[in-house]
């Protein structure tokens, strides 16, 4: 059904204050314009909101209920609204986008100090989220793209390659693997390991990739985001299958990257956004900055997507 904003901003303006004729002077309504709102808004409805006597307004059990349910998104949405006329009003510009930890611990920042010299107006807000919320996030509106994981297509959102990276085995740097030139799963295997928890992307990547293989791992810790996998390692508790690019957003000397094999895992990341939506001017001028910037990281580190 359409939504009667009008009879919905009526019926809390009367809720809220008890009478007609207060609510009528907040809306700078005639109290015969504010019943005919709330009339038409009832039919709409079905259903009676306000029982009205000549001496008070009081609410029937069906507009209680929409009071309480109705007034806290009401109130959310007033603010946003007043925040965009606000920003509208000073010339202001903002861009939000979604992104993987891994990425935005190690890459944004420097992005984002190049973006400001020639934005230096906008406000930019990251939501550093797992692979599933970045897409969810953009699909409704709350980002105007994300980067992340590369997964099934869907039919709301657009899909462009950004790179491709492998998984790596991050251990200390004091590790007998640590000066190895690869290591395979077998290598592994006996070893106390640590991985991150089944929802995550990164995750079902590796079930995929090892099949009924990874019933052989000592998974001795299990944790939900990457950052404390590599801390877990650098402390010696045990070794991580990571992506490389968790290994660089840890900073940390004290913990190598060692290539895998046999199998080789990778994950491909790439960019959304919602299909049939053109970015606004701010973001495209972030997403140019983002993929010549991975166009010219190291080769051995993650590969540009073709």
């Amino acid at each position: 059904m359409a939504v009667d904003f009008l009879g919905l901003e009526a019926f809390l303006s009367i809720a809220e204050r008890g009478s007609f004729r207060k609510a009528a002077a907040h809306l700078n309504l005639s109290q015969t314009g504010l019943s005919h709102r709330i009339r038409k808004f009832e039919e709409a409805l079905g259903c009676r909101l306000l029982a009205r006597t000549t001496r008070q307004v009081t609410l029937t059990p069906a507009g209680l209920e929409l009071a309480g349910r109705a007034r806290g998104p009401v109130e959310a949405l007033v603010a946003v609204l007043s925040e965009l006329r606000a920003g509208a009003g000073r010339g202001e510009e903002s861009v939000t986008i979604g992104c993987l930890p891994t990425i935005a611990v190690h890459h944004i920042p420097r992005l984002l100090v190049e973006f400001a010299r020639t934005h230096p107006a906008v406000m930019v807000k990251v939501f550093d989220h797992s692979a599933s919320e970045i897409a969810d996030g953009v699909a409704r509106g709350d980002a105007e793209f994300g980067i992340t994981i590369v997964s099934a297509n869907r039919w709301d959102l657009d899909i462009v390659p950004l790179l491709t990276e492998a998984f790596v085995v991050a251990c200390p740097a004091a590790h007998e693997f640590a000066t190895r030139p690869h290591l395979s799963w077998a290598d592994l295997e006996g070893r106390p390991m640590v991985r991150v928890a089944p929802h995550t992307g990164n995750r079902a990547l590796l079930d995929e990739a090892l099949g009924a293989r990874r019933d052989a791992m000592d998974w001795r810790y299990e944790v939900q985001h990457l950052a404390t996998a590599i801390s877990m390692v650098e402390s010696g508790l045990a070794l991580a299958v990571v992506p490389r690019l968790a290994v660089d957003a840890s900073g940390s000397a004290g913990v190598v990257a060692v290539p895998l094999r046999d199998p080789g895992v990778l994950r491909r990341l790439g960019v959304v956004s919602r299909r049939g939506v053109p970015l606004s001017p701010a973001a495209e001028a972030m997403l140019a900055l983002l993929r010549r910037h991975f166009r010219t990281r190291p080769k051995d580190k993650v590969a540009p997507a073709a």
